[in-house]
């Protein structure tokens, strides 16, 4: 998702066939491409649901752009179902016509009515596209969507790391990005009615560095990585 619920021509409607070349482009300076990154997000984040005990079998991929995540999602958390719900009807088409899977479904966000059945929930560097007055509505959108006890992981950018700012200047579908930081995020987060359970950083080394990488399993709770992700909860009510 890339823009405002109520914005009548989304952003990424121009991007979603040229996404993966233009994301791709700016990243290509961390020696890495997309595919490397999603793959990362979604392993950490299973990690830290099966530490926790939990094994989802349905989730919802808020902001899924062009759908490639779901399918991550899928095979990481070994879950019966993903919903990836966007804003970009093009992505969204997109997406139907690229994963083929029938555990997946795409639905725009207009369409998408929650029902509070979902065990987790993933979005990743959908916020900083979202204007401020508008973030709580979709936040509470998600929470509505999570059955009581359901797992939110938001994935955000980095505004402490340079070599994320760096990343951010080169994407071509950044320009309107107002980043947050990991303090703002975790407020945002309990403001809308999530309860916190942790924040981890991820992403310190490009790839000439990649030997070092083993070490990000020790780092992650200094606030340098190139994204943060505040894994939260919907309170069980009682």
């Amino acid at each position: 998702m890339s823009a405002s619920p109520s914005e009548e021509r989304p952003v990424f409607d121009r991007y979603a066939e040229q996404y993966d070349q233009f994301l791709n482009h700016a990243l290509s300076v961390t020696g890495e491409d997309k595919d490397f990154y999603a793959a990362a997000r979604v392993r950490w984040m299973t990690k830290c649901l099966h530490e926790r005990g939990v094994s989802p079998s349905s989730a919802l991929d808020f902001g899924c752009g062009v759908g490639a995540t779901a399918a991550l999602l899928l095979s990481e958390l070994k879950c019966a179902t993903v919903t990836g719900v966007d804003i970009s009807p093009q992505a969204v088409e997109y997406a139907r016509q690229t994963q083929s899977s029938p555990q997946i479904q795409f639905s725009l966000f207009q369409d998408f009515r929650p029902r509070g059945d979902l065990d987790c929930a993933y979005c990743n560097g959908v916020f900083h596209h979202i204007p401020l007055a508008e973030r709580q509505g979709a936040l509470r959108l998600v929470r509505d969507a999570l059955h009581p006890g359901g797992i939110f992981a938001l994935w955000e950018n980095n505004p402490w790391n340079p070599g994320t700012q760096y990343v951010m200047s080169r994407c071509a579908f950044d320009d309107d990005a107002v980043k947050i930081s990991p303090a703002s995020a975790r407020r945002m987060v309990c403001e809308a009615g999530f309860r916190v359970l942790q924040t981890d950083f991820l992403f310190y080394f490009p790839k000439p560095l990649a030997a070092l990488r083993l070490l990000e399993r020790f780092l992650h709770k200094i606030p340098l990585g190139g994204q943060y992700q505040v894994l939260c909860q919907k309170p069980i009510e009682g």
